[in-house]
């Protein structure tokens, strides 16, 4: 029999196994049960005559030919979703939307808010993945990716939503049976709650460096709320952004005329989704909420 070629069904398959490495996740992704994924790639390369993956106990691996395939499908896929996108752009907003942000914007500033937007077109569903990682647009990991810095990846649209300020804060019960903090220089004598550093997604959450007097974290976390609620528990000072501590009026912020640092926030969407109308709605939203606190994220007047 004559071989065909392949068609996008196929090529979507191909790429969900490509980009998460085993049958049973691809499903998860396409929907789809792990057989019927693990069928189409075997047709796949029947009718490409080339074998496409390294099959192990580990997962799937792209062999020579499955990487040169890799380019040709991510082409196609860009192609399909510039096509939808552009007849998405007439139609009533709807779809998922999946949000990459950090656990701390997620979870305090995007998940109060999010309902708003919902609430005002029915067809939109909204998935807020709020965990301290960095996620891939290329390979569909999240539609949108709320960033301390800006474009990593190539094929990103990327704009600077704001700029945020950090303070050190501590419990009013921690400060009411410490010794006083009055300089600078007071914080080294202070045991300190931050990130594992050797798990760090990011620099820019390495904090205690830049404040100045040596200081340590005796208690560390990869979770920033884990941070916050240590924090609220009297375990010592820590490094929070003001956006966060303005949510729990326990914490006190110490020396904020003399300690203060600047971070920002980056939003990035992949080129071939930017003119979805679904993911223009939540970006859109995002930018304009984000705006509107910008004394939230500017932090306490000193």
């Amino acid at each position: 029999m004559a071989r065909t070629g392949p068609n996008w069904d196929d090529l979507r398959f191909f790429l969900a196994v490509a980009r998460t490495g085993t049958l049973s996740a691809a499903g998860a992704r396409t929907g789809t049960e792990h057989t019927t994924v693990g069928r189409r790639i075997r047709a796949l390369e029947e009718g490409l005559g080339a074998r496409l993956f390294h099959r192990s106990n580990l997962g799937y691996a792209l062999t020579e030919d499955g990487a040169n395939l890799l380019g040709v499908a991510e082409a196609m896929e860009s192609a399909f979703l510039s096509a939808s996108a552009a007849t998405e752009a007439a139609q009533t907003v709807s779809g998922t939307v999946r949000i990459g942000a950090p656990d701390g914007f997620g979870s305090v500033f995007l998940a109060p808010r999010m309902h708003r937007l919902t609430a005002r077109h029915p067809g939109l569903e909204v998935e807020i993945m709020a965990t301290a990682r960095i996620f891939s647009l290329s390979k569909r990991e999240a539609d949108i990716v709320i960033s301390l810095s800006g474009p990593q990846q190539a094929r990103v649209v990327a704009r600077r939503l704001t700029d945020y300020r950090l303070l050190v804060y501590a419990a009013e019960t921690y400060l009411a049976g410490a010794a006083p903090i009055a300089e600078v220089g007071d914080l080294s004598g202070h045991p300190f709650v931050g990130y594992i550093e050797d798990m760090l997604f990011t620099r820019e959450l390495n904090y205690l460096g830049a404040l100045g007097p040596p200081v340590s974290a005796r208690l560390r976390s990869t979770n920033l709320l884990a941070q916050v609620h240590a924090t609220l528990g009297g375990a010592g000072l820590c490094v929070l952004p003001a956006f966060i501590a303005a949510a729990h009026p326990g914490l006190v912020p110490v020396l904020p005329g003399a300690v203060a640092l600047t971070r920002s926030f980056h939003m990035h969407i992949h080129e071939d989704h930017r003119k979805a109308a679904h993911i223009r709605a939540v970006a859109g939203f995002i930018a304009g909420e984000v705006e509107a606190a910008a004394a939230l994220f500017a932090g306490p007047a000193v």
